[in-house]
């Protein structure tokens, strides 16, 4: 985040430069040309992170990992956003470490990632029942024995299509 702000500000100096240099050529042009160069530079900065944030993050992930889930908002505050949603948190699936159950084949266990805009990344083991779509986290209680009978799981049923349940259950 720092080195955002930083990046933002030596943009908006660059700029506020180039309309400085520009009004020393320029006697006529407005003193507030410096000033509304410089706001430019540092906005234009600030909404291209924005945009870019999600390509950047997604790009630095370890081979394996494959994004499931991106969401896309828009908000009132950063009105063009209504014409452009801007992606501020993903779901990844890390299929290195993808571990199906030795009698069940169906039963599988994968770590899922959530990353966020100005957040820390968050984590998740998750069980997937490919043969009924079905998925649940694991938590305390919980217990999975050698014939591949899950208990004390609260499990959710999956949508056809959902990106995050068939990652883990494509066999490969």
């Amino acid at each position: 985040m720092a080195l955002e702000l930083i990046g933002s500000l030596l943009v908006a100096a660059v700029f506020g430069l180039m309309a400085w240099a520009f009004r020393r050529w320029v006697p006529s042009a407005p003193k507030w040309l410096i000033s509304v160069s410089a706001g430019v530079g540092l906005i234009g900065t600030t909404v291209w992170l924005e945009y870019d944030w999600f390509n950047r993050v997604s790009a630095a992930l370890p081979p394996g990992f494959v994004v499931v889930h991106a969401e896309a908002t828009s908000n009132p505050l950063r009105p063009w956003t209504y014409l452009a949603p801007i992606t501020t948190s993903f779901s990844a699936l890390d299929t290195n470490k993808l571990a199906r159950h030795p009698q069940v084949d169906t039963l599988v266990t994968a770590p899922v990632f959530g990353f966020a805009r100005w957040k820390n990344p968050q984590s998740a083991l998750i069980v997937f029942d490919c043969a009924d779509n079905r998925q649940t986290p694991i938590v305390e209680g919980m217990q999975i024995d050698e014939a591949g009978v899950v208990t004390g799981a609260a499990w959710v049923t999956t949508e056809a299509g959902d990106e995050l349940h068939e990652a883990a259950c494509l066999k490969g």
